[in-house]
């Protein structure tokens, strides 16, 4: 896939699919931006689950922090991304070892590894890099007009 560029279909189908989402990076600093993604999500009626070792067992935003991805007791549809780029193919890797894989793997903006999308990708996971759910959301609006 392309990822310098995606369709509106391709992210609306996404954003419509998706249930539960995994944010691996989420801090309780409200000045950090997973701390407003998160907010996003959750005020768009999206289940949010906070991964962050660092704050396990805490909260954020009303929700219970896990430190690790294979700590979520339940499935995942997707996992949106707040580490650096070099950081991204560990988390894809975490990703794809959980059972039942989330369908969706998200980088927020400067997060890219082409490779780890491609390896996620070979095993049909969708990616998206270098976007946000806050500013892609609009595009929904924008397709059912």
């Amino acid at each position: 896939m392309n990822h310098d560029h995606y369709t509106g279909a391709y992210i609306c189908n996404i954003l419509r699919s998706v249930h539960t989402i995994a944010v691996v990076g989420a801090s309780p600093n409200q000045s950090r931006p997973s701390h407003g993604v998160m907010g996003f999500l959750l005020g768009k009626g999206y289940h949010v689950i906070p991964v962050n070792p660092g704050h396990a067992g805490k909260m954020i935003l009303g929700q219970t922090v896990v430190g690790h991805l294979a700590d979520i007791d339940e499935p995942v549809d997707m996992v949106d991304i707040f580490r650096a780029s070099p950081q991204f193919s560990a988390v894809v890797d975490e990703v794809l070892a959980l059972d039942p894989r989330p369908a969706v793997i998200w980088g927020e903006y400067g997060v890219r590894d082409d490779a780890a999308a491609e390896k996620a990708e070979a095993v049909g996971v969708h990616v998206v890099m270098d976007r946000s759910p806050v500013t892609e959301y609009p595009r929904l609006a924008r397709s059912a007009s």
